[in-house]
């Protein structure tokens, strides 16, 4: 099939997906109408690739809408299996993407400070499908996903990750308190559960609401892409808003504090959302889902 070229406007928007709230313009977005950026900033080009059905993308709902059950509940292992399995044989065509595409080549030209853009395929009360677009050095901060299950499929080039969970007092053979106070704020210990590159393709990754490294970091080596199964998504009313973190690192230098750092343990502060947080969102063009009238 012939590759279809879609120019997005990118501007100074937030985005409801990782815990923002998208402020979009009124712009249609239409196959061959190129909308031209304000502020003088280059356009961000991105191609979708229309393939003759969205088979994989159809199954993968389906199996979304069979594994979410709504908030406060988990999905069961063999849930979580067959959703894995699902998406670790997905490929960027699946969602309209290409690997040639100019935005994924190493050393894109954007002006000024790379921003993470997102578009999101479908979003009810139960689960999201959102596929983030992270330019060369690029950053996701660390920031949580209370409450929820979280499936992060990495499509397209490579990406660093540091991820923690939180220490329970009650169950951890720490020593010190998980909570304590550090210039006047409060800091909470918590575990590194990863720490290194992930080059797609690769097996998905899977989050839980207290476990698998729900506070969690992304860092775009290369130009890169990945597709988030969040189930519930972020919602304020439901008390399941994003909240972000930043590392503490002036703590007593004595040995408990050092014997803590050595064995993988990190103290984080509550911070406000950075500035390199903000996104930019573009309408999701690529392969559609067959929705039923009910959802």
């Amino acid at each position: 099939m012939p590759e279809i070229g879609f120019s997005f406007r990118i501007d100074q928007m937030t985005v409801e997906a990782a815990g923002f709230v998208r402020r979009s313009d009124e712009a249609s977005h239409h196959v061959d109408k190129v909308i031209k950026k304000r502020r003088g900033r280059k356009r961000l080009r991105i191609q979708l690739r229309r393939p003759s059905n969205a088979g994989t993308l159809q199954h993968l709902f389906h199996c979304c809408q069979t594994l979410f059950k709504g908030p406060g509940t988990v999905p069961c292992a063999s849930d979580v299996q067959n959703l894995c399995r699902i998406l670790d044989g997905m490929k960027p065509e699946d969602v309209g993407l290409s690997k040639d595409l100019h935005f994924f080549k190493p050393k894109s030209e954007i002006d000024g400070a790379p921003r993470v853009t997102s578009a999101t395929i479908y979003k009810c009360d139960k689960f999201e499908l959102c596929i983030f677009f992270l330019p060369e050095t690029a950053v996701i901060p660390l920031h949580n996903h209370p409450e929820m299950t979280v499936f992060n499929k990495l499509l397209l080039g490579t990406m660093h990750i540091k991820a923690y969970d939180w220490v329970d007092p009650l169950t951890s053979d720490c020593s010190l308190s998980n909570s304590k106070h550090v210039d006047g704020s409060s800091v909470r210990l918590a575990k590194l559960k990863a720490n290194r590159r992930f080059t797609a393709p690769c097996d998905t990754s899977v989050l839980y609401p207290t476990s698998g490294g729900n506070i969690h970091e992304f860092t775009a080596i290369t130009p890169c892409a990945f597709l988030d199964v969040i189930g519930p998504p972020y919602s304020k009313d439901d008390g399941r808003d994003c909240t972000f973190y930043q590392e503490v690192h002036a703590l007593p230098d004595t040995e408990e504090f050092r014997k803590l750092k050595e064995d993988g343990y990190e103290w984080l502060r509550e911070t406000e959302i950075p500035k390199e947080s903000e996104m930019d969102g573009i309408e999701y063009m690529g392969p559609q889902i067959n929705k039923p009238s009910s959802t």
